[in-house]
């Protein structure tokens, strides 16, 4: 059986467009990055913060939350997959049916060996500019957890704690 592609993709936004639903791949700053499924430890960390902050995020009906993977669309260059993000009630406007078109109020990383570099340096750079308000990088075997505000365009640190999301956003804390 051989198959004809009629339009072959010409670029590498065309390529990730096409990719099968629920591939584990992102676009950071036009370079197609594919990673393989995460760890246990990585899930299990993603699942006690996602029940958590998603919990609380609907209890208090201050917004919704998402979980990877799921796309959010920063610009034609950079269509990322963040582990958890909180969109608040005033931006439920940027989702759409493929996802999220816009930056999420909060995005929570958590660290794999395959992405870290990216997660702790260009992913953080980039939703920086893009008004992220806070940013949260989560370790899953020390559970260090790295948080960032957004002031004046600029991340800040907020806290270096363990096992703990302190938000300021959420005025919350979120024990996992």
């Amino acid at each position: 059986m051989s198959i004809t592609i009629a339009h072959p993709p010409r670029t590498i936004r065309e390529v990730f467009d096409n990719l099968p639903e629920g591939t584990l791949a992102q676009l950071i700053e036009n370079n197609l990055v594919m990673s393989p499924a995460p760890l246990d430890v990585h899930q299990k960390v993603l699942s006690d913060i996602y029940i958590s902050i998603g919990g609380y995020v609907k209890q208090k009906d201050v917004g919704q939350t998402r979980m990877a993977p799921y796309d959010v669309y920063l610009d034609d260059e950079n269509i990322f997959q963040p582990d958890i993000i909180v969109i608040l009630n005033e931006h439920l406007n940027l989702i759409k049916r493929k996802g999220l078109y816009g930056a999420p109020d909060m995005v929570i990383e958590i660290l794999s060996s395959s992405t870290a570099k990216y997660d702790q340096e260009k992913k953080k750079a980039i939703y920086e500019q893009y008004g992220v308000k806070e940013y949260w990088i989560v370790e899953p075997f020390t559970k260090r957890v790295d948080g960032y505000i957004l002031i004046n365009g600029r991340f800040n640190s907020l806290s270096h704690e363990e096992g703990i999301i302190k938000s300021e956003l959420l005025q919350s804390e979120f024990r996992f």
